[in-house]
């Protein structure tokens, strides 16, 4: 049995419904235009054309860091088509690779050590996130978030302070079904919407369900039954649906500290004297 969310949604009123969200959200903001880091991945174009349609200035950038030839030109052509499109689109590339190799350089001369694994993948992104700000600030720009509901709010399958820095998450309610759906119903090209999910921080082809254990489908099924209160023990230990059950309450937890507020240490009255009168 394939596993998948039970949510249906109207792509074309959810594209006019998300416009229309960050066309006020801006106005209120007082800034002139947006900025959005583009991968060549479904959420960025996606992202980048409800910024687009905005009328707003919109700078979208590409900020490859040893990237994928497939996965830089899938954004190259996505950019391409966004700024054939609207008048309003301009883009920026900032190859990052000697930043991203300076620091590892750096990292790895302070230490004796090499520097690798989880810790400079997440580097990448805070890199982006940087660059991002950069051009933002300059621009009057507010920067537009590509996470979508099952990265953000299920699994935490994205960087703090990374790809998590934004102003605003446009697509943040949208199942990554339902992003695809909205990226068809915004003409998105046939070689993002048939491309496989990846975070492209490794410097090589895993996918998001390499890393995962899960795909999008199942995961997003796993969330719908866990805000039922359902869990694995309610499935038969050896059925996928435990399985998958159990990889997404893994990824939840072990992530929650990304989900969750910024624990902060509040101090009891009774450590403040009262001023004398």
């Amino acid at each position: 049995m394939k596993l998948h969310s039970s949510r249906q949604i109207d792509a074309d009123a959810a594209a006019r419904h998300i416009g229309g969200w960050m066309h006020q959200y801006l106005e209120s903001s007082g800034l002139d235009g947006w900025v959005v880091g583009v991968s060549g991945g479904i959420d960025s174009a996606v992202t980048s054309t409800l910024a687009a349609r905005t009328g707003r200035p919109t700078i979208l950038l590409r900020m490859p860091i040893d990237q994928a030839a497939d996965q830089d030109q899938r954004g190259a052509d996505h950019i391409a088509w966004l700024t054939s499109e609207y008048d309003n689109v301009s883009s920026l590339v900032v190859d990052l690779t000697p930043s991203f190799d300076g620091l590892s350089d750096a990292l790895e001369g302070a230490s004796g050590a090499p520097f690798g694994g989880l810790s400079l993948a997440n580097a990448r992104a805070r890199l982006r996130m940087t660059t991002l700000y950069a051009v933002a600030a300059e621009r009057r720009a507010l920067v537009a978030g590509t996470g979508n509901k099952v990265e953000d709010f299920g699994v935490g399958f994205y960087t703090k302070y990374g790809d998590g820095g934004v102003d605003l998450s446009p697509i943040a309610d949208l199942l990554k079904n339902e992003v695809y759906a909205v990226g068809r119903a915004l003409g998105v090209g046939e070689a993002i919407l048939n491309a496989a999910p990846t975070d492209g921080l490794w410097g090589d082809d895993r996918t998001d369900e390499d890393q995962l254990g899960a795909t999008y489908d199942e995961l997003e099924w796993a969330m719908e039954q866990a805000a039922l209160g359902r869990s694995a023990t309610d499935f038969s230990p050896d059925s996928r649906e435990a399985q998958v059950l159990q990889i997404y309450q893994g990824h939840h937890n072990a992530n929650r500290h990304k989900m969750d507020p910024i624990p902060v240490c509040v101090l009891p009255e009774t450590l403040f004297r009262t001023p004398q009168a």
